[in-house]
């Protein structure tokens, strides 16, 4: 009998705590113990982890000559397949750092990537996970090429794949450009599909927030979508959309987006803005939180710097304190703008589809009209365009109680009783 199961990776990570003032783009416990979520996200297991203590990063090999060598031994010591490192490594440190350690090397780019690959499921999410990819190896390939000849598959080698590597440089150059233009159509698409969407007044709401903030099982929870959601990070990447309506007839549409998450580069961002664009488009934003989280204010920290980043700025926000069944305490006031939820254990979510209704546009009042019945055209629209609570007949004309939004009370404004 042949066992064909892959073997586990064994993986140190490893990092240079710099005291940056910006903590969230330093190497620290914090940082490291989500690159170790990320190795386990993408099939690896840790077992270890080396920082060290320095002011600046070695232009050639990232790390001191010291500590390198003793990287070095641990890697034989542990008997490690692949060493993680928790910042981009330049084309020269890549090159330097793999040809003296002699193991597969990744950084915390490469690993983010592989995992995309891993969990794009659409066509457009397959394609910009290919162009980030091989926009991000393309300066790297002679570093690259020679450490996966070396250990073969595993983690960091998912998407493009190694037929790409092995090509020339202007082949590489040749597939950028065609899946450039492949997103530009798709993106030309989805602007159409927006457009309709405004012209027939659906009402859109992002779910935006730090990977692993519970925003697909909240998507769930709110609409029966049945979406993969899993504790891990980045568990979904393609977005989604599904309707809610709301008590007053108003059809909103949930679209969840790809998680954030510290020291993401700024090419992958823009690799990913057309995902990213339906926070930018969006009337409100549903910032998820995970309340449960020792990092929870640097985790918002992020958030907010990536909508800065891309433009999703000055709109509504519904801030979102999600598993909040997991603490023993939690502030109880549930305004318009902060609501403390469980999307898993459903509690509160009432109170989030309250501030939803409250904070969309379009909002409806209840108002009763008497409708000459010479004006038989406007019951009619109040029908197909507005939600009716109550009508009857009387001499004079149709008595209707309805939830009408701001266009349609100015209509009707003389008929209000």
């Amino acid at each position: 009998m042949e066992n064909n199961e892959q073997k586990q990776e064994r993986v140190i990570l490893a990092g240079v705590h710099r005291g940056r003032r910006d903590a969230l783009w330093d190497t620290t416990e914090q940082s490291i113990k989500e690159l170790g979520e990320l190795v386990k996200t993408a099939g690896g297991i840790v077992v270890g982890e080396m920082i060290q203590n320095k002011p600046d990063i070695e232009t050639a090999t990232y790390m001191g000559e010291g500590k390198i060598e003793e990287l070095k031994n641990a890697v034989c010591m542990l008997e490690a397949d692949t060493v993680v490192f928790d910042d981009e490594l330049s084309p020269v440190q890549m090159r330097n750092v793999t040809d003296f350690l002699e193991v597969k090397v990744l950084d915390r780019s490469m690993l983010i990537l592989d995992i995309f690959a891993m969990r794009a499921k659409s066509g457009e999410g397959k394609l910009q996970v290919e162009l980030a990819q091989l926009k991000y190896r393309l300066p790297r390939l002679r570093g690259i090429g020679v450490e996966m000849s070396r250990t073969g598959a595993g983690i960091g080698t998912r998407g493009p794949g190694e037929t790409r590597l092995e090509s020339d440089r202007r082949h590489i150059r040749r597939r950028i450009s065609a899946l450039e233009e492949e997103i530009k159509e798709l993106k030309k698409h989805r602007s159409l599909i927006r457009e309709r969407r405004k012209k027939d007044g659906v009402i859109t709401a992002a779910l935006v927030g730090y990977t692993n903030a519970g925003k697909s099982t909240l998507l769930n929870t709110l609409t029966d979508a049945n979406v993969f959601a899993e504790d891990k990070l980045f568990a979904t990447l393609d977005p989604t959309s599904r309707a809610i309506t709301l008590e007053d007839n108003r059809k909103i549409l949930l679209v969840d987006t790809v998680g954030f998450i510290r020291k993401l580069p700024h090419h992958l961002i823009e690799a990913f803005k057309s995902t990213l664009e339906e926070a930018v488009v969006a009337d409100i934003l549903l910032h998820v939180i995970d309340m449960s989280s020792e990092e929870a204010d640097n985790e918002m920290a992020v958030v907010e710097h990536v909508l800065t980043d891309i433009g999703a700025v000055g709109k509504p926000v519904i801030k979102v304190f999600n598993k909040c069944d997991k603490l023993e305490e939690y502030p109880k006031f549930n305004g318009n703008s902060n609501v403390y939820i469980s999307a898993k254990s459903n509690v509160n979510i009432d109170k989030l589809i309250e501030a939803i209704a409250e904070i969309a546009p379009g909002k409806k009042q209840l108002v009763k009209v008497c409708i000459p019945y010479s004006q038989g055209g406007l019951v009619n629209l109040i029908h197909d365009t507005q939600k009716v609570v109550s009508e009857e007949y009387s001499e004079t004309g149709t008595v209707m109680e309805a939830m009408v939004d701001a266009q349609m009370y100015e209509k009707i404004r003389e008929y209000i009783l």
